[in-house]
């Protein structure tokens, strides 16, 4: 699994309509509205590296509002709650 942080500035008055869209995509896991120099972050969780292309300029870079994103693709996962999600996969019933 290859995680990514979106980091997207956005149209200020439409922050929460344009998060509910990127949320509502394929392959985002979590966005988040915060504050500094970015609007909203979102995490992005996809299989192979090619499927990036896919998700960030190809669907959230597209979504009216969203005026441009800076993207860093994560090495390792350090927290437990990430380790103990990737090994729950496939094992409900």
């Amino acid at each position: 699994m290859i995680t990514s942080i979106v980091l997207i500035k956005t149209d200020v008055d439409r922050i929460p309509e344009i998060a509910e869209t990127i949320a509502a995509l394929e392959g985002v896991s979590e966005v988040y509205s915060v504050t500094g120099a970015y609007d909203l972050i979102a995490l992005v969780r996809v299989a192979r590296h090619d499927d990036l292309a896919e998700v960030i300029p190809g669907r959230i870079s597209k979504v009216p509002g969203v005026a441009s994103t800076e993207t860093h693709i994560a090495f390792r996962t350090y927290s437990q709650h990430d380790l103990e999600a990737a090994f729950a996969i496939g094992l409900e019933a």
